[in-house]
């Protein structure tokens, strides 16, 4: 037999706001049944499944990919530590992205301290002559794209 737990007792054990809870149950992610007297009850092990989400949730995940993992386990089980294991292996190459992401922007911010332009349009450095408008809208230095793009734009 299940044992449940009130949406109370699950918050308080989790750390998790009962708000959030009901988010996470709107969304899917746990699942609860309803008591004689309509509230929620959560089977324990949806403990461990709130763990998973916050911790997939610190490491950046969004909540649809915490989502398409969930889904991705037999019967909507909560994650073992070798379901853990495949799944956190499966996010490393998009994970490596972001960081690899995060260490360019870094550089671009630590070459301008100094400059004081803030402005993509005007800066001598990464914009000289606004020649980026060439390769369409938005900041395209920080999008990824570079100067010897603009060669072959022209």
């Amino acid at each position: 037999m299940t044992t449940l737990i009130s949406i109370g007792t699950l918050a308080k054990r989790s750390g998790v706001k009962a708000s959030a809870l009901r988010f996470y149950e709107s969304k899917d992610l746990i699942s609860s049944v309803r008591s004689s007297g309509q509230t929620r009850q959560f089977p324990r092990e949806v403990l461990r499944r709130v763990a998973f989400i916050r911790v997939a949730q610190n490491v950046g995940l969004s909540l649809e990919e915490i989502s398409a993992a969930l889904a991705s386990l037999p019967q909507q089980r909560t994650p073992t530590p070798e379901d853990w294991a495949q799944l956190s292996q499966s996010w490393r190459p998009m994970l490596q992205a972001r960081i690899d992401a995060l260490c360019a922007l870094q550089t671009l911010l630590d070459s301008c301290i100094g400059c004081g332009c803030l402005s993509l349009q005007k800066c001598s450095l990464y914009n000289a002559d606004d020649q980026a408008r060439h390769l369409g809208s938005g900041p395209r230095f920080l999008m990824g794209d570079s100067a010897a793009d603009l060669v072959l734009k022209e």
